[in-house]
């Protein structure tokens, strides 16, 4: 995929859904923050009914603090992984009382050296509530962005570091948004979407298959 099918990849996406954001249910930084460390290895539709039900009750790292740990384990032990999860998330509020006075910090570093908090995490943070133009890459926007070309790499951080590159700057801030909702409900993993696909044209992917079927 070249520059300007790239320029024509997100301005169709941006068409389609001009004002594209997160499925995961928050109404501020530091639940956005939770919700995110709950979401490795899960679905938002199966952490929204886990915080849907945390929140109303705690949702400041104080008050997740005087859950404790069994507290907080009940409330998202239908999530994959919640034990590993609830023991970052009670050391992650801990850490943002004693350093940061309680607030999600603006700034990558800090992010990342909390528990539970790696660079995918970060970037979600920084992008959606504090407007970074950064790409967060999970396995949605990794395979997207190898099976259309739009950036192809062997690594995680291969595909993000080609995606910064390659995404004009007018479409960077919500790229991330558009591809994982792509990579989520139309080029999924097993069976893509492409009779449906808005920008199949524009796929390598699909552009081979169908060079495929005509010289059968």
């Amino acid at each position: 995929m070249n520059q300007s099918q790239r320029q024509e990849f997100f301005a169709t996406l941006k068409a389609q859904n001009p004002e594209p954001t997160t499925e995961l249910n928050y109404s501020s930084t530091f639940e956005l923050l939770i919700a995110v460390i709950l979401s490795a290895q899960a679905t938002d539709i199966g952490v929204n009914k886990a915080t849907d039900k945390l929140y109303p009750l705690a949702n400041t790292p104080q008050s997740i603090i005087d859950l404790g740990l069994d507290g907080l384990k009940q409330y998202i032990k239908t999530i994959g992984l919640y034990n590993g999860k609830a023991a970052n998330i009670i050391k992650t509020c801990h850490q943002l009382l004693e350093l940061h006075e309680g607030e999600v910090p603006e700034n990558r570093e800090a992010l990342e050296a909390l528990p539970g908090v790696g660079r995918k995490t970060a970037n979600v943070i920084l992008n959606t509530v504090f407007k970074h133009p950064v790409i967060a890459v999970d396995t949605h926007l990794f395979r997207l962005s190898n099976r259309t070309g739009l950036a192809k790499g062997k690594t995680v951080r291969a595909v993000e570091d080609k995606l910064m590159k390659v995404v004009p700057a007018e479409f960077k801030q919500d790229a991330h948004h558009w591809l994982i909702l792509h990579g989520r409900y139309v080029c999924i993993a097993r069976k893509p979407q492409c009779s449906t696909c808005v920008v199949s044209h524009l796929c390598d992917d699909f552009r081979r298959q169908q060079k495929k079927v005509i010289k059968a």
